[in-house]
């Protein structure tokens, strides 16, 4: 099992390795790196606003940092993060060896990080993204912004959508047919339905975004007129694409980390989760509903009264479905008997930020209160409570959690409890004054503010806030790296959790499982303290799958054997596949046919590797089918 399932040696095996867990550990760290650059970004931008006409940045480069920053959390760390938490815990969860498609996998994180690239290597050049992650035209057309800024972001964007596509698809896939027999859908963890409904989002809102970011370089390039009045075009088709896109996506990195909350919190309370069915519902219900709200973002661009009447109301039912996890996980923390752990403080401390941003959420679903607070810091304080408090706690909660399976060892608890004091402390002084702000008047997205219009007391309070939270990140980090070194060995269940991927050794063997389990419960581990049925799950016994580096797949439903699956080796090709790419869209940049059309015939003689026909027949093929 260990020489099929091995890496390659040396650097083939490092580029070229298809392993999940060694894929999810590289989006993890790449999506840190990257949260690490937009928190320094932030930094700056808060020394800039935390006194009266400071001069400590020009307003161009002020509009490139708070571009870069939203960009850079928005696309490069909010999704990325959750994708590698998904990719490492997947099919240790769904009890099987690897994903759906192994080479699309490690495809879709050399896109990612090439995405990303190319979006900052026009940093240090002054051509960074400027229009802020929105790229609202007209400012963003050629007219009033001539130079390179905004192709960058309409190309980079189409990068990375790439990439998010191919790793939703093969989410999906993977969901369907990658399952351990008995893993019916009502048996899966709620990380799986988040992260599901994610992609399957992605893959109807990404094209959305993707159109427009083609649009908008046909405009600038082209000559074409799809959004300037002057050729017959609407600049507000930009706002509906991008929202139909951007709201959706809101939903797609948050849901996947409250589905971590609902996973692990029911751990530290030594109880199954409350209203298991419910929760899995309102995470599909919540984004079916967030697919018709995204005028929710346009109600101060003078759309038809009855048109808004009804995204406003869409936007209040939004928040049934949403409330249903925070009322599941109060009752699972009421009824439970509760560790104080770490990662308990942090999926504890979800509950009550989800609730200050929802709640902020629901008031801007009002007509009236919207108008009122649009474009002020009311609205930056909503969106930083719900990508932060919902997604950055819960992921640093899901890294004290699962960072024991990922790589043996346990992080220490004391220094994490001051570690969660100081972010919780730090992000609450640094972005709970912005409700007042925003009530103030002050707009968002300026640069400076005059003295005396009673701004300036309050963001100093906000910038000490902002640096307290960056203290608390950086200890965090430096946890990780300390327990990575000399932490105390972990052994296979240290949180006595009820999961499949706690069944295993930590860290986890190459091949997941050397017998794929039947699972009987959905609480695998548990079974025997659980009233319930009689069934067992069954670890010892079951399809050994030892010819070489294959798995099993079941039926979509009912999680029934069908087919054992000859899984892909380490390959070369997505690497190769990612350069020749990024020459494409670099000669686009440059809008040089010759460098264009290079990286073109690279992708497709890549293609044309990728796609040829396997030296063993289908017909010829070893393959066992049951059933």
């Amino acid at each position: 099992m260990e020489a099929s399932w091995g890496e390659a040696p040396g650097l083939k095996g490092w580029f070229g390795t298809v392993d999940h867990k060694a894929i999810g550990i590289r989006y993890l760290i790449t999506a840190f790196v990257f949260l690490i650059i937009g928190g320094l970004e932030a930094l700056i931008m808060r020394i800039q606003l935390a006194e009266a006409d400071n001069t400590l940045l020009t307003p161009e480069q002020y509009n490139q940092l708070f571009s870069m920053h939203g960009v850079t959390m928005i696309f490069l760390y909010a999704l990325p993060i959750l994708s590698g938490f998904s990719n490492y815990l997947w099919p240790l969860m769904l009890g099987n060896r690897d994903m759906a498609f192994p080479r699309l996998n490690a495809l879709s994180y050399w896109l990612f990080l090439a995405a990303g690239l190319f979006l900052y290597i026009s940093f240090p050049l002054g051509a960074a993204p400027n229009s802020g992650w929105f790229d609202y035209v007209p400012q963003a057309s050629a007219e009033f912004n001539p130079g390179p800024n905004i192709d960058v972001y309409c190309i980079g964007l189409i990068f990375l959508g790439i990439s998010t596509t191919v790793g939703s698809a093969n989410f999906v896939v993977t969901l369907l047919r990658m399952r351990a027999p008995g893993m019916s859908i009502n048996r899966l963890p709620i990380i799986v339905w988040g992260t599901l409904t994610g992609s399957v989002a992605n893959l109807f809102a990404v094209p959305a975004v993707s159109l427009a970011c083609v649009m908008l370089f046909m405009d600038r390039n082209l000559g074409t007129h799809f959004f300037e009045v002057s050729g017959g075009g609407q600049p507000l088709l930009w706002q509906h694409l991008f929202w139909m896109f951007g709201h959706p996506w809101v939903y797609a990195i948050v849901l996947p980390a409250m589905g971590m909350v609902s996973d692990g919190l029911p751990v530290h309370c030594r109880r199954p989760l409350v209203g298991y069915t419910f929760v899995a519902m309102a995470t599909v219900a919540t984004m079916v509903v967030g697919f018709g709200v995204w005028v929710h973002h346009m109600f101060a661009t003078g759309l038809p009264t009855l048109a808004m009447s009804f995204f406003s109301a869409a936007s209040f039912v939004i928040a049934i479905p949403s409330a249903i996890s925070v009322f599941a996980w109060i009752a699972t923390i009421a009824t439970g008997r509760v560790r104080i752990t770490t990662p308990f403080l942090f999926f504890a401390s979800v509950i009550l930020l989800f609730v200050i941003g929802g709640v902020s959420g629901v008031m801007t679903a009002s007509l009236a209160l919207d108008w009122q607070l649009t474009d002020t810091y009311f609205i930056v304080a909503h969106l930083h409570y719900v990508l932060i408090g919902i997604n950055l706690f819960a992921v640093v909660g899901g890294i004290y959690h699962w960072f024991p399976k990922m790589t043996g060892r346990m992080m220490d608890e004391r220094a994490g409890k001051w570690v969660f004091a100081l972010m919780f402390t730090g992000f609450n002084v640094a972005f709970l004054p912005m409700h007042w702000l925003g009530m103030l008047g002050m707009p968002r997205r300026v640069y400076t503010y005059a003295a005396g219009m009673g701004f300036s007391g309050v963001n100093m309070v906000i910038t000490v806030g902002a640096f307290l939270f960056a203290l608390g990140l950086l200890w965090f980090f430096i946890e990780i790296a300390r327990a990575r070194i000399s932490g105390r060995l972990a052994g296979p269940n240290p949180w006595d959790a009820p999961t499949l991927e706690w069944s295993m050794t930590s860290p986890p063997p190459i091949y997941n499982f050397a017998i794929i389990p039947v699972v009987a419960s959905r609480h695998p581990l548990w079974e025997d303290r659980l009233e319930g049925g009689d069934e067992r799950s069954v670890f010892a016994e079951g399809f050994l799958l030892d010819r070489g580096k294959e798995t099993l797949a079941v039926t979509p439903l009912d999680g029934e054997p069908d087919v054992i699956l000859k899984m892909p080796g380490d390959s070369l090709l997505p690497v190769f596949l990612s350069l020749a790419l990024f020459v494409t869209f670099g000669g686009m940049l440059l809008l040089s046919p010759w460098i264009g059309g290079l990286g073109m015939l690279a992708v497709l003689v890549v293609l044309a590797v990728w796609f040829r026909p396997h030296a063993v027949t289908a017909g010829t093929e070893d393959v066992r089918v049951y059933g």
